[in-house]
């Protein structure tokens, strides 16, 4: 499949946001990814996934949302990393910038959120339900995006490994926050990073599956 592969730039607010943006040849949707606590758009992980969306025909976009100057910060206080607000109104504006600019065309948007990225994921999608067309959570911690849960209007996957127990727990509550647009699974035998062999390809196939079903 041809592809364009870039890195990017994009102004949310006061602060410029590197991204890297990969484009197949005609693409039937574009996924933003919200990397988790102490990671970056470089994850191995989030990565990894991206590909396979590609493979579906998906357009990816994996960004920082903290400028280099706040991830200094962060690298030292960690306080930024878990400011879910920040991070969801920094996603809120490139989902704004997608819909706008249209670097993939005019074509529908999900939200990829991994941990503590997952919560920023799910606050921007109820802020931006006319924008966001589904939500894919891996190993994420949906609760903590607190009201806004129940104000998702957008079809949510939660994906969490069989072992843990206590992220399952947490998703659980926050599956019935969500109500009929979520989904709970369960990838059997993963921890939290999805680190088993297999088993973070079951959660790139059971994204891509989602995204090119709800993405309409």
């Amino acid at each position: 499949m041809d592809e364009h592969r870039g890195t990017v730039t994009i102004p949310v607010g006061d602060v410029a946001l590197p991204a890297d943006l990969m484009l197949p040849a005609q693409p039937v949707g574009v996924v933003l990814f919200a990397h988790g606590s102490g990671s970056s758009r470089h994850s191995p992980r989030n990565v990894a996934v991206a590909r396979t969306l590609h493979d579906r025909g998906l357009a990816t976009v994996l960004v920082d949302l903290l400028s280099p100057a706040e991830d200094e910060v962060d690298a030292r206080t960690a306080e930024l990393r878990f400011d879910i607000g920040l991070l969801a109104s920094r996603l809120a504006g490139i989902v704004d910038w997608l819909a706008v600019e249209r670097p993939a065309g005019d074509v529908p948007i999900g939200l990829f959120g991994a941990s503590t990225g997952a919560a920023a994921a799910l606050v921007a999608a109820a802020s931006r339900a006319d924008r966001v067309g589904a939500v894919v959570s891996r190993g994420g911690r949906p609760d903590l995006a607190g009201a806004a849960l129940a104000q998702v209007r957008t079809p949510t996957l939660l994906l969490v490994g069989g072992l843990d127990e206590e992220v399952i727990t947490l998703n659980e509550r926050a599956l019935a926050e969500l109500g009929e647009v979520g989904e709970l699974r369960v990838v059997p035998g993963a921890t939290h990073l999805f680190e088993e062999p297999g088993t973070l390809e079951q959660v790139a196939e059971q994204a891509g599956a989602w995204f090119t079903t709800k993405l309409r």
